[in-house]
């Protein structure tokens, strides 16, 4: 089930010209990895739109924060030289985080994304890699069980059961995806 622009504008009303933007390479990332039917679309859209604030934010903006600074360093995150935490900052719709990420997800998207961390900055490659992330992390299946928040969960804490940042605008994002999205 493809999702037209008006469908986007409705659930997240502040993308403004990036949902005519975002619409074709959501929908041909979706086909890609499988996102179809209501539940999974909406748990797609709800995360992506919450992570991006609504396709503002490609790049997570660099203070840096305490959290970030600790991005260095971070094997968990593959950030082993010097700079890493912010060169790897969280980038695409999903806000991809690290070094090893970078590989991985430029490795299944035929990417240099370490020496050319800015291409998930651009629309293909932002929704691309989302999709990427949602199926390699097995979210097609807790998107089938009607499970938005763990889906937030593992989106943004890295595990299930922790309350994600922004639980809430998430849910609300889902429960306005499935109303317009029937």
């Amino acid at each position: 089930m493809p999702v037209t622009e008006q469908q986007l504008l409705q659930i997240l009303p502040n993308a403004g010209r990036q949902a005519g933007v975002f619409v074709p390479a959501l929908n041909t990332a979706m086909n890609r990895y499988g996102i179809v039917g209501l539940l999974r679309v909406a748990a797609f859209i709800a995360q992506v739109g919450h992570e991006s604030g609504q396709f503002r934010w490609l790049k997570e903006l660099w203070g840096p924060t305490a959290q970030q600074v600790g991005y260095e360093g971070r094997a968990d995150l593959g950030n082993t030289v010097k700079g890493d935490g912010s060169k790897y900052r969280g980038r695409g719709l999903i806000q991809i985080t690290g070094r090893a990420n970078y590989a991985a997800c430029g490795e299944a998207l035929g990417l240099d994304l370490i020496n050319n961390p800015e291409l998930l900055e651009l629309p293909q490659h932002a929704s691309m890699s989302a999709a990427w992330f949602w199926a390699t992390h097995g979210l097609n299946t807790l998107a089938d069980a009607g499970d938005n928040a763990n889906i937030g969960s593992i989106i943004n804490t890295g595990r299930r059961g922790r309350v994600p940042n922004g639980a809430q605008d998430r849910a609300d994002l889902y429960a306005k995806a499935l109303k317009v999205l029937v």
